[in-house]
């Protein structure tokens, strides 16, 4: 059986997990142990403040303005 829960991390760098019941009877189990939901959260938040980042935001309007010229450039062709 596999049980997944995401458990936090104390202070003393540990993490308790309490096993489902129908774990009781078992002597042993395999923790794997995955800091993704943290890489995640570092990324929303990094996205989070990119929305105000002035060196961002002028690169994202660079870019704007160079596919406004591509779009452009392509409506005389037709």
């Amino acid at each position: 059986m596999t049980y997944k829960v995401v458990c936090p991390v104390d202070d003393n760098n540990q993490v308790i997990i309490n096993l489902p019941a129908n774990f009781s009877k078992k002597k042993i189990v395999t923790v794997y142990v995955d800091d993704l939901v943290d890489s995640k959260l570092s990324k929303m938040e990094q996205l989070k403040s990119a929305a105000t980042d002035s060196l961002f935001l002028a690169d994202i309007s660079e870019i704007q303005q160079d596919f406004d010229f591509l779009d452009n450039e392509i409506q005389y062709e037709d």
